[in-house]
């Protein structure tokens, strides 16, 4: 192949400082080291300098948080997008975001190339590259853990120490870690036996719900056109807004997740994940639409909740279909407006109420009590049309 310049998704880390050097000897071109800040703690000056000393003929940090929150968590979570059930889609919501930028970088620079990190067994290297190929087709994409034979982290400690690339002194952890502002995900190493418990010190942004206060905490969460809009009255903008749920939420416990998942490629892998802020924003967000939606609108986006949390966990952000749903899930939403009071108590997160001006719920027709809008006999006639068939089904049996 061909390549004259290649942007490299690049975190500092020893697998991608060990591609930076790869790339650079292997197409004698270079290479330019980019790093998206997606709320995960790291020291971006000496992610900076680390890149340039290993070859980076330029290292770029950009700063993606508010458009992660806005463009890509919001949505999904007005959407209440979910996988097998469980799995708030923090990497996956992260990956279109980083290959978007990647591409934005490529194209500005005058590269011909992209390439990341992720490996053939994954799911990340079908969201980069599907991501690469919706938004830049002519974008050459080098994929190095499918062509290279360091297939061992041994065979990478010795080609860093053969290339002097630095390699920090820390003791290895039994696990793999992905950090953002919507989660963390660990998986691999201990975590590989689905039998293992996680190992309590792994825990980074949630204490451990028998160890959260004793005394719960309430919180509103205001909502317009189902995004969240202020805290406890006070209006925030989406990013400082999604940092104090994590904060409320981690200091609560709540938000741990052990899951055996799906892989895209065909494969189960065993995760273990944090999602403190998501977690409220999600419990918050469904108890709303239960006073703000019709129950026919309902049933009809549930259904498609499924088929759009699949795309997003394969990596289909950029393809029309995601965009298509996106729409339809937008659409109900304009309803969706009000305030929603939760308990955080010992990592549970409790609906307590919920109130709107345009609450579908009406006192005076649900009330055990005497009314005059609700004329009972009324329902004689609507249980007998819907038996009928039922009627005529035994009397055939008979």
């Amino acid at each position: 192949m061909d390549v004259q310049k290649i942007v490299l998704a690049y975190s500092g880390g020893l697998d991608t400082s060990v591609i930076l050097k790869w790339l650079a000897e292997e197409y004698k071109c270079s290479v330019i080291a980019y790093s998206a800040d997606i709320g995960q703690e790291e020291d971006w000056e000496a992610v900076r300098a680390k890149g340039l000393a290993t070859g980076a003929e330029k290292v770029i940090v950009s700063d993606l948080k508010t458009e992660f929150v806005e463009n890509y968590i919001f949505p999904a979570f007005r959407s209440n997008a979910i996988y097998e059930g469980s799995y708030l889609l923090g990497t996956s919501l992260a990956r279109p975001l980083i290959a978007k930028e990647q591409v934005r970088i490529a194209l500005e620079e005058g590269a011909d190339a992209v390439s990341h990190g992720a490996t053939g067994k994954g799911n990340d290297q079908v969201r980069f590259e599907l991501a690469y190929i919706g938004l830049a087709p002519k974008l050459k994409i080098i994929a190095p853990w499918r062509l290279w034979d360091l297939n061992s982290r041994q065979k990478l400690v010795e080609f860093a120490q053969q290339h002097a690339i630095p390699i920090p002194v820390t003791k290895e952890k039994p696990y793999s870690s992905d950090e953002n502002l919507l989660h963390i995900s660990f998986e691999g190493g201990i975590l590989e036996d689905p039998w293992n418990e996680p190992d309590p010190a792994m825990f980074k942004l949630t204490v451990a719900p028998e160890q959260a206060p004793d005394q719960p905490t309430y919180l509103e969460v205001e909502f317009c056109h189902g995004d969240p809009v202020a805290l406890d009255g006070r209006r925030l903008d989406p990013l400082p807004l999604f940092q104090t749920l994590n904060k409320l939420g981690g200091a609560n416990g709540i938000g741990r997740l052990d899951l055996v998942e799906n892989r895209f490629v065909g494969m189960k892998s065993r995760g273990v994940y944090e999602t403190p802020g998501g977690t409220i924003l999600r419990e918050a967000h469904r108890a709303l639409e239960t006073i703000t939606l019709d129950r026919e609108v309902m049933r009809i986006r549930d259904s498609l909740v499924p088929r759009y949390s699949e795309l997003i966990y394969n990596g289909f952000w950029f393809s029309p279909e995601r965009e298509l749903l996106q729409t339809t899930m937008d659409a109900c939403q304009q309803s969706v407006n009000g305030t929603v009071r939760l308990k955080l108590y010992k990592g549970n997160c409790t609906v307590v109420g919920r109130r709107s001006d345009q609450s579908l719920y009406q006192e005076s027709f649900a009330t055990f009590e005497e009314d005059t809008v609700y004329d009972q006999a009324d329902a004689t006639g609507f249980i007998r049309l819907n038996g009928l068939r039922l009627r005529i089904q035994a009397l055939q049996k008979r």
